[in-house]
């Protein structure tokens, strides 16, 4: 799930509006299979019905709201929404910033993605989504970072020669080599980063939090989170 690479201007937000009984839920709507925007111009996916059924569990209305990822941090601490739920992996760097329930995915592997085999994965151009963990992995490894504002691009620049591989989520990467009749192709081993997605919601709404995290003890209990996990993901997908 995505990483955001904090800068340090983001501390300097402030806390932002207070949450009533209606919530606004604020995600990407571009990395499907976790959200994207259906062709009636909805939020769709596997965060989509996850929200939803967080929000039943928790009698609260959810509201949807489409933001960059790259902005999608500092606009939830200055109030333009109430949480983020689009495919945020919980990290120590994020959680200076704003604070986490428990994941709602387990964790996950990163994957490079190649038109070819032997791409040099150490010493080669790979490319990565802004503001993202696997970009700051890519940064540290030795290879060259060529970064895109969105998960689109990353690949385009693969197709196009402009990058040898790509790192992004392996859930996000396995549809497209699947679809891509071998023209996309898993190359290098998997790249373990992230401790799980959960749900971003500013440092003082310690309630809502709770009411979140209460519902989302309650899906996984049930066996209804798993259910949503497997329906989205597929079989082999971790589970709880």
């Amino acid at each position: 799930m995505k990483k955001l690479i904090l800068g340090t201007a983001i501390l300097a937000l402030s806390a932002g509006l207070a949450w009533a009984d209606t919530v606004r839920m604020g995600t990407e709507g571009a990395y499907p299979p976790y959200n994207f925007i259906n062709d009636a111009g909805e939020v769709d996916g596997f965060e989509r019905e996850v929200g939803d059924e967080l929000c039943a569990c928790a009698g609260l209305t959810c509201e949807w709201v489409k933001n960059d990822w790259d902005s999608i941090i500092p606009n939830l601490v200055s109030g333009n929404y109430d949480t983020i739920i689009a495919g945020m992996s919980i990290t120590a760097e994020r959680d200076e910033v704003i604070d986490f329930t428990q994941n709602y995915v387990p964790p996950s592997a990163s994957a490079y993605v190649a038109t070819s085999e032997g791409v040099d994965l150490k010493g080669g151009v790979i490319a990565a989504q802004t503001a993202t963990i696997q970009a700051g992995f890519v940064a540290e490894s030795g290879a060259t970072l060529v970064e895109f504002a969105t998960p689109e691009e990353t690949i385009a620049a693969v197709r196009n020669g402009e990058a040898d591989a790509v790192l992004a989520d392996k859930d996000y990467l396995a549809p497209l080599v699947e679809e891509s009749a071998g023209a996309l192709m898993f190359v290098g081993p998997d790249v373990p980063l992230g401790g799980g997605v959960g749900m971003g919601l500013r440092e003082s709404d310690t309630e809502l939090r709770d009411k979140f995290d209460a519902a989302i003890t309650s899906m996984k209990a049930d066996g209804s989170l798993n259910k949503l996990l497997v329906k989205w993901f597929g079989e082999d997908t971790a589970t709880y």
